[in-house]
């Protein structure tokens, strides 16, 4: 398993990608998204959220609200903004971005492998979120967002991925922020059939990003074979899904920023830390390379932090640096019991530039800055296969997808 297939993808017109496709939803303020949909008639937000359009609809009936997604779909296929493939094919997809290269298989995946625990995951998923999404997925027949699942390297596949990528791109074009976007078409029989039995040999593959998008898809097409007879076939039992290898993804970490020392001096504060780690006072940051290394920023300075072998297990969760700092300074000295619900803590992507964490530290927002480690593929891997979950805010999982570069469309 898994058990994958190819689709006939709804494609934005070669001559208006950098127009349809854009971030997910989440990546922009309510206003920055309402004011790119009212300056783009063609982009894929229209397919995503109305209201951006139209605030009246705000508070309205939802059906109305996927009746002008409807409606909104229909005009861009009319017009050919979105265009139908001829017929199904798996696509190759390539990201370049960061001087980093990264290049996957992007494809349909059967429910079944999700529901069934071939398909692993390591993070927990909220229900209310999860709710909302397959509601949209129900509605409207658009998955537009796949999900990154990530598999250990294979012969064949890599084979494949190199004879398709040196042969003439499909579609090449660099998207507004400077990441460059490359897809290759396979609809030979023969190759199409090595990819699907290359996958299905494979005893397990692992969600890399996407667990809400996932689990929405399970979600709604259980829901829909209560409605069509449990047709296990019909195409809402198959959701989008990029597959790269654990060379390919690129993990990074997540910063943890905390607003007070919960009552502490820094000398006390440093003194309660250094029961369990080694700390050595450093002249400049270092970043973290190592596991259990960590640095850490108070107004005084950067900190080296090196947790003492006495402080974790082998246990694949308890070994992450992500639970060390929570078990051991942020819950039992800064009292941070819960990250998922307390205000006095926020996260950062290791993207962040770290002049801008330390102006956090200066300006009086946070008293203190910890700098982590990216988790490696393998530990997360390992966390999956235990069947166990992650703390949250423990990774964060690159590439990230463009919406409505590919779309399933499966209400057709």
């Amino acid at each position: 398993m898994p058990r994958i297939k190819p689709f006939c993808a709804l494609k934005p017109a070669l001559a208006l990608l950098n127009t349809v496709v854009t971030r997910p939803l989440e990546n922009y303020g309510i206003g920055q998204a309402r004011l790119i949909a009212s300056e783009n008639p063609a982009s894929f937000l229209h397919l995503i959220n109305p209201e951006l359009d139209n605030p009246y609809l705000r508070g309205s009936r939802q059906e109305l609200i996927y009746k002008t997604v409807s409606e909104n779909l229909e005009g861009f296929i009319e017009k050919e903004i979105l265009v139908a493939e001829e017929k199904p094919c798996i696509y190759i997809y390539q990201v370049i971005h960061d001087g980093l290269i990264q290049t996957g298989i992007w494809t349909l995946t059967h429910i079944n492998d999700y529901l069934q625990g071939n398909i692993k995951k390591h993070e927990l998923t909220v229900e209310a979120r999860e709710r909302l999404l397959a509601e949209y997925l129900q509605q409207t027949g658009l998955d537009a967002n796949p999900v990154l699942i990530t598999y250990h390297p294979n012969k064949i596949i890599q084979q494949l991925l190199e004879k398709y990528t040196a042969l003439k791109t499909e579609v090449d074009f660099t998207y507004v922020d400077g990441t460059q976007h490359r897809i290759w078409k396979i609809d030979d029989q023969q190759d199409l059939e090595k990819l699907i039995n290359a996958f299905a040999e494979m005893p397990e593959v692992y969600i890399a990003d996407g667990h809400h998008r996932a689990a929405s898809m399970a979600k709604m097409g259980l829901h829909k074979r209560m409605l069509f007879k449990n047709d296990e076939n019909a195409a809402f039992n198959y959701f989008t899904t990029v597959y790269m290898d654990t060379q390919e993804v690129k993990v990074l970490a997540y910063h943890r920023l905390v607003r007070d020392l919960a009552g502490l001096t820094e000398e006390d504060f440093l003194k309660k830390v250094s029961a369990d780690f080694d700390v050595e006072k450093i002249d400049q940051f270092v970043k973290p390379t190592t596991l259990h290394h960590f640095a850490m920023y108070l107004k005084s300075g950067w900190y080296s932090l090196v947790a003492n072998p006495h402080t974790y297990t082998e246990d694949p969760v308890n070994v992450l640096d992500v639970s060390i700092l929570q078990n051991l300074v942020l819950a039992p000295i800064l009292n941070v019991k819960d990250p998922r619900t307390d205000a006095r803590i926020t996260f950062e992507g290791e993207k962040t530039p770290i002049n801008v964490l330390e102006r956090q530290v200066d300006n009086g927002i946070n008293e203190v800055v910890f700098i982590l480690a990216p988790i490696a593929i393998d530990q997360l891997i390992d966390v999956a296969n235990a069947n166990k979950t992650m703390p949250p805010k423990s990774t964060w999982v690159e590439p990230k997808f463009l919406v409505g570069l590919l779309t399933h469309y499966f209400n057709k």
